[in-house]
């Protein structure tokens, strides 16, 4: 399945009239939704004054700088030109889906989704100030262009860690039971409690697998947090009501149209939603495109589309961005490779062969941070306390500071900013088909995956979040991700 988030695998069935069903006391649908809309309200007006705030601090950044022609505004004339940007940037966030529930790709999406409308409102109030009679300067516009998306990163930080605390109080909750204790039901759960704007909570995974019964399962991440019980029983319509749940999602992509069918029955007996992972038998092994005919979902098997203008602006800004980085970073070069040497003896820069783009090999640079007489090749620690990493390795590891040496590999043309992380031979080797489609694109030094918690895991165990960013791969993600990167994950392990 696709793990990312449970509205790109899921298909919901409503449930039919006339089946007696729990009473819902704790929060009646009529409440819930009450809360949503009262959440989406308040998302919608931080958007306006995130943009608000960016247009004012363009024009105060204007001023302080003796930009342009320094057309004064008058105070109300400033209000009306900042609301108006403002409502025009929510109405194109409204239009692009912004404000559907539904669960963000490691608030990725967001940040893309602010970048891209924020310069197709440029594009479009770029053009009306020539006809109105407010002559809007450049330079406002250009800074303000450049803040929003800054800015609404943070707000959207702030509003996550808003939303969270009050979902962890029970405020519009539906309680949800995970059928399939497997891989996609773990993903699934994983996803639903690091996604708290969905407001869904699981409290359990049924299995009819025996040996599991009892079992704690914890959610993927760096450390253990939220952990749920596997039960095994059937899915029967008294378990749905004992465990007052409004949805059922069945996370076997494999499981036997019986089965299915059974479930499907229970869940509308017990009149409550039912979301399934279908098959992706298929899917996985090839590339697909989706059509929809008069209602007929037609998968049609193709290639990974060839992006040749994508490809160019991609290569002209890792140029550009590589070489300043270097050269403004490069007395911290300087200063780790002085701690790299006094810590421990050895080269300062470790080399490693790595499969890239098409599967050619490339030396990979890094800044070393584990001693010399570690193996070459073998996984990397997954813990700070493994005894090959240095006490600076340490250091450098977690701040992700050793990555810094890559710039030279996205000079070389080996690498890129974004995508991929490049593995060694030996686990490529390994790869069937699936995981070859990590392969169609340059590798990169940060990426979906380095972003999520699934980065405590293995590579090739988390290959959804590769096959996304192929897809769906953009200027404007690839911007979203190198400013998560910046600003929320300048950590690693």
């Amino acid at each position: 399945m696709n793990s990312i988030g449970i509205e790109d695998s899921q298909l919901l069935i409503e449930p039919t009239a006339g089946s007696n069903a729990a009473p819902r006391v704790e929060h009646p649908v009529s409440i819930r939704n009450h809360f949503e809309r009262i959440l989406t309200g308040i998302e919608v007006l931080a958007d306006w004054l995130t943009v608000v705030v960016a247009v004012n601090g363009g024009y105060a950044a204007y001023s302080y700088l003796n930009l342009g022609k320094r057309v004064h505004y008058p105070a109300t004339t400033l209000a009306y030109i900042s609301f108006a940007v403002a409502a025009l940037f929510v109405i194109l966030l409204d239009r692009d889906g912004a404000y559907r529930s539904g669960n963000s790709l490691l608030r990725i999406k967001e940040t893309e989704r602010s970048l891209r409308v924020s310069m197709q409102a440029f594009l479009l109030v770029l053009p009306i100030t020539f006809f109105s009679g407010y002559q809007i300067s450049r330079w406002v516009l250009v800074i303000a262009m450049f803040c929003v998306p800054i800015l609404q990163v943070l707000e959207k930080q702030v509003l996550f860690v808003a939303v969270r605390a009050l979902r962890s109080r029970g405020f519009g909750m539906q309680r949800v039971l995970i059928y399939g204790a497997g891989s996609s039901g773990r993903r699934i759960f994983s996803a639903l409690v690091r996604s708290p704007k969905l407001g869904l909570h699981p409290v359990a995974l049924i299995d009819d697998n025996p040996a599991l019964d009892g079992q704690e399962i914890f959610e993927y991440a760096y450390r253990h947090g939220h952990s749920i019980r596997v039960i095994s029983e059937p899915i029967t319509k008294e378990l749905i009501e004992q465990y007052q749940c409004e949805l059922l999602v069945i996370a076997i992509p494999s499981l036997g149209r019986n089965k299915f069918a059974d479930a499907v029955n229970v869940a509308q007996a017990a009149k409550v939603r039912l979301a399934y992972v279908p098959g992706q038998a298929i899917a996985e092994e090839y590339w697909t495109e989706h059509a929809d005919i008069d209602g007929i979902l037609l998968s049609v098997f193709g290639k990974p589309a060839n992006k040749w203008q994508y490809e160019i602006v991609k290569r002209l800004f890792d140029l550009i961005t590589a070489f300043a980085l270097i050269i403004l970073l490069a007395p911290v070069w300087l200063l780790i490779a002085i701690l790299v040497r006094l810590d421990s003896p050895g080269p300062v820069i470790f080399k490693q062969l790595r499969v890239g783009k098409n599967g050619k090999l490339f030396s990979l640079y890094k800044f070393r941070s584990m001693r010399v007489d570690a193996p070459k090749y073998g996984f990397s620690p997954t813990e700070s306390a493994d005894p090959r990493i240095t006490k600076t390795g340490r250091f450098l590891r977690r701040t992700s500071l050793d990555e810094l040496a890559q710039l030279i590999n996205v000079v070389k043309g080996d690498m890129s900013l974004v995508g991929p992380r490049p593995e060694m031979p030996f686990i490529v080797e390994q790869y069937n088909t699936v995981h070859r489609q990590r392969l169609h694109v340059a590798p990169g030094i940060t990426g979906l995956w380095q972003l999520s918690a699934d980065r405590a895991f293995l590579i090739h165990e988390n290959i959804q979040y590769d096959l996304y960013y192929i897809r769906h791969r953009s200027f404007f993600m690839d911007f979203a991700i190198l400013l998560h990167t910046a600003v929320f994950a300048m950590h690693g392990v």
